[in-house]
């Protein structure tokens, strides 16, 4: 019998996601009837697949068991075969058999035609480390992510392969355009247009747009945020501006470019529904959760011209700023890889129209499906497919109507699989797809986004106070690519005061700085009462995008809007007051220190937008990510406090004695609150931000009462009583563990071995000599009960065995998404159940009508790897901590052996 820990492992440092690495395990149950086929019985990975009802998955093909590496890109050529790119090798060509068909399923690689020089080429890679496939125009369409070096000469950009001979091998590369940019944020996919005469192209954050020629979304972008600049304190994306990741339009020979969409953090893949809109899922910076500024991974409708707000640390944009678009759906936490549109697929008729959305970190396949809500989508969703453990990377549709899809990515155990429907479909019925006049008028408008066209304002100008954000967005876009002195008047004379919010939106991104006091006097002329709340936060926007791009202003202009913005905060809601509190700040309004600091002591954060997924549903289906998420849920920061101290941290005057004791008070409590990996970095960036601001000879005094004795040097971590590891760590295999310490010969040591308990978190979770938590069993009588293989055992893979007191419940709802919990109790209404091993009292309720069926989990709550921290001393410690049951004159310490 193996003991079962439950001791999630507190992540100091996003490389620990790399160290911590291991062979993957397929361990995901299954939901409606259990299939006992030969295949599923053979292959463990797929009987352990969740899908709906009436679908089969079968395993085809496994790279990492050929030494092929771990694919993360495919795409199908004509003769039905598969090409598909390890991430950091060369690009293979698969023969897959027919459903049905028992023939094994064969890989070549692709290398191009190298003339015979004399030169052995055959240890280095051709083409591959693609990030996109795509096979149009009687070509291979390759978007290499790549920095060149010794194993590929080749750099990130996107190349076309040819067959000039026809002998069915590639002899002809050219290197369309070069992309700046590589890793995980870099250059992503490429797909087919609709019209299938030409493609578009997605990169990360990290790739910078290069030269194009046109772009739909005007090229001057900037920062745009008067919020004080932090930077992510552990450096991510920390020399980064505007406009983050991008989409581009490329014509069939490759030369074209046109920019059509921007502001994204990290989208890898894109997707056209049948009406022709394109969809991208992007993802969540995981280290801000928490944080006022974090945002959810998100699908978003990518319309020409289109802005989705990213920007570098904490200056990403809200979803209410007029100058963005706001996503179709919040998904929540994850690692979103890539996204296929269902309408070839031969599955049954509710598929048809939607995204399938991949998730890396928490092995999901969403459903996702878009519906038309004016000029744009909401969406609803669902569970397609999931396991834990499953790092998806790519998917496609076969021409046989079956969903393709590859795990693997950052060298992780990488297999193909096919995914089909087994049940009766009827015969397809081709249906045009009918826009409405919403979307047909966003359209109109978004002609006039490829240069100066005549009418182009007149046309726009009504539309800029249209009731859909979109059209207002489309029309505000149309007008900025016209020229500034052929509508700049139209907007100081503007009266209606949503025309002149947008109309000045528009000029406060195109217009020059001399417009500024004119501008300023426009919009302080608009009746704020009279307006809707969202109208309101759009005013207060367009001020600060005017301060922003055109400076501050001086005299009698400054006066009379700090006053006309003084005069509506507070406001009645946190939105508002976020926008009016930063403007206010840097305006250095009279009062605003003493109006904000009140806020700060009574803030209370507004219930969280709907996500698909809840934060609390994701804790269990990866132990490596969402230990993260139960860390922070177990002490939740309070985002609208966080966003007043951190405005706060930029003002120089306003201040008492007696109001600035209480705000460095603020900040000594909030180092107690739980978040991203940056979260406390980002606390203790605006805390000496502020204390740059207090007066001279006293800055002693408000360091040490902002709790500078709670912050280590590197500013993001929390000192403790516990040391942490030196390491160096290692990826513990059981075998290898009970070889190392066998060789160990230095006594252990009781106080590091304590250490080592606390620094990973052990005592969260279990109780050991009557201190500790209570959500995994008590562990002082470890020694006497369990050998020390057994130890290791249950810390490196603790998926082997699972106590029944201890083991998570999947609750299959009857809407198709999944709840893991460890059932608490029941009655015959509800179950109670705990998800969060760092906070058990917090039960949740789940009606019973709302859930289909229930089954115990095979996936231990605890997370693997626990021990790949600690080198071999600090193991050994550890080890023996726990066999003396904290006992320090136990005989492991006084040199007796243990038998």
């Amino acid at each position: 019998m193996f003991l079962t820990f439950i001791c999630p492992l507190r992540f100091f440092r996003f490389l620990n996601l790399l160290i911590l690495c291991l062979p993957v395990v397929f361990l995901t149950v299954s939901c409606g009837p259990a299939r006992e086929d030969a295949a599923a019985l053979q292959d463990p990975k797929i009987a352990r697949l969740k899908l709906p009802e009436g679908f089969k998955a079968e395993r085809l093909y496994g790279p990492s068991e050929n030494k092929e590496g771990s694919w993360v890109s495919m795409t199908f050529d004509p003769k039905g075969r598969l090409l598909a790119s390890d991430q950091y090798g060369a690009i293979y060509r698969i023969t897959i058999p027919a459903i049905g068909d028992t023939t094994r399923t064969r890989a070549e690689r692709i290398d191009l035609e190298q003339p015979d020089n004399g030169i052995d080429t055959t240890q280095r890679v051709s083409i591959g480390y693609a990030h996109g496939l795509l096979w149009a125009f009687n070509s291979l369409f390759v978007v290499v992510n790549h920095d060149q070096d010794e194993e590929f000469e080749k750099s990130s950009g996107l190349y076309r392969l040819q067959d000039t001979d026809g002998n069915d091998q590639f002899d002809k590369i050219t290197l369309l355009k070069t992309l700046q940019g590589a890793g995980e944020h870099g250059p992503h996919n490429i797909i087919l247009a609709p019209d299938e005469k030409s493609m578009y192209l997605i990169a990360g954050n990290y790739t910078k747009v290069p030269p194009m020629d046109s772009y739909r979304l005007p090229s001057n972008w900037g920062e745009d945020n008067l919020f004080p600049l932090i930077t992510d304190p552990n450096g991510h994306a920390a020399e980064l501006k505007a406009p983050g990741g991008w989409i581009a339009h490329i014509d069939s020979t490759g030369n074209k470019w046109e920019l059509v969409s921007a502001g994204y953090r990290n989208p890898f893949d894109l997707a056209f529904n049948a009406a022709g809109d394109l969809f991208t899922y992007d993802s969540d910076m995981e280290w801000d959760f928490g944080l006022p500024w974090y945002r959810p991974t998100r699908i978003c409708h990518a319309t020409s011209g289109s802005e989705f707000g990213w920007r570098t640390g904490n200056s990403v944009w809200s979803p209410y700023f007029a100058d963005n678009l706001s996503p179709v759906m919040d998904i929540g936490q994850g690692s979103p890889t890539n996204l296929v549109y269902g309408g070839s697929t031969r599955f049954p008729e509710k598929y048809k129209d939607c995204l399938f959305a991949f998730d890396w970190s928490f092995g999901i396949v969403y459903a996702i499906y878009p519906e038309a809500d004016g000029a744009s989508y909401t969406a609803r969703g669902e569970e397609f497919l999931s396991g834990t453990s499953l790092p998806l990377t790519d998917g496609v549709i076969g021409p046989d109507g079956a969903l393709y899809f590859l795990t693997g990515g950052r060298n992780l155990e990488s297999d193909l699989y096919r995914v089909y429907y087994t049940g009766h479909l009827p015969a397809p019925q081709a249906e045009a797809v009918a826009l409405s006049e919403v979307q047909q008028l966003r359209r109109r408008l978004e002609t006039f986004h490829s240069g100066v066209k005549d009418g182009a304002v007149e046309e726009a100008w009504p539309h800029l106070k249209h009731e859909d954000r979109f059209i207002r967005y489309a029309a505000r876009i149309a007008i900025e690519h016209q020229p500034v002195a052929a509508w700049q008047a139209r907007v100081l004379e503007e009266k209606d005061p949503v025309l002149l919010t947008h109309a000045a939106t528009a000029l406060a991104r195109q217009g020059g700085r001399q417009v500024e006091p004119a501008l300023l006097e426009a919009l302080i002329r608009i009746p704020f009462a009279r307006l809707t709340e969202p109208q309101q936060t759009d005013v207060v926007r367009v001020f600060e995008l005017v301060l922003a791009r055109m400076g501050m202003p001086t005299g009698p202009v400054k006066t009379k809007v700090t006053a006309y913005l003084n005069d509506q905060y507070p406001a009645r809601s946190n939105t508002l007051n976020r926008a009016l509190c930063k403007v206010l700040v840097y305006l250095d309004a009279p009062g605003v220190v003493e109006k904000t600091m009140t806020l700060l002591e009574t803030a209370k954060d507004d219930r969280a937008g709907k996500t698909l997924m809840e934060s609390s549903d994701m804790i269990l289906r990866n132990p490596q990510y969402g230990m993260a998420i139960a860390d922070m849920l177990s002490n939740v920061p309070p985002a609208q406090q966080t966003y007043y101290a951190t405005a706060l941290s930029a003002a120089k005057n306003g201040w008492s004695a007696d109001l600035r004791k209480k705000y460095f008070e603020w900040f000594y409590h909030a180092f107690s609150y739980k978040g991203g990996h940056s979260f406390r970095g980002y606390i203790d960036k605006a805390r000496t931000n502020a204390l740059e601001t207090v007066p001279v000879g006293q800055f002693t005094y408000y360091n040490k009462l902002s709790g500078d004795s709670l912050v280590k040097l590197s500013g993001n971590i929390l000192v403790d009583n516990a040391h942490q590891p030196q390491g160096p760590g290692r990826n513990w295999s059981v075998e290898e563990a009970l070889l190392e310490l066998n060789n160990v010969t230095d006594k252990p040591d009781f106080v590091r071995g304590k250490d080592m308990f606390a620094a990973s978190l052990c005592i969260q979770c279990h109780t050991f000599k009557g201190e500790g938590g209570v959500s995994g069993p008590d562990l002082t009588q470890t020694g006497t009960r369990f050998s020390t293989k057994d130890i290791l055992e249950a810390m490196i893979n603790p998926s082997l065995t699972i106590s029944d007191q201890y083991g998570a419940t999947v609750f299959v709802l009857i809407d198709g998404t999944t709840v893991l919990g460890r059932l608490i109790r029941e009655d015959a209404r509800k179950y109670y159940i705990a998800q969060n091993p760092f906070a058990p009292q917090v039960v949740r309720e789940l009606l019973k009508e709302a859930v289909a069926r229930t089954r115990v989990s095979e996936v231990s709550p605890m997370v693997p790897g626990l021990i790949n921290r600690l080198n071999r001393e600090e193991l050994n410690d550890l080890v023996n901590y726990l066999k003396s049951g904290g006992n320090e004159n136990h005989e492991v310490y006084t040199g007796k052996k243990t038998q």
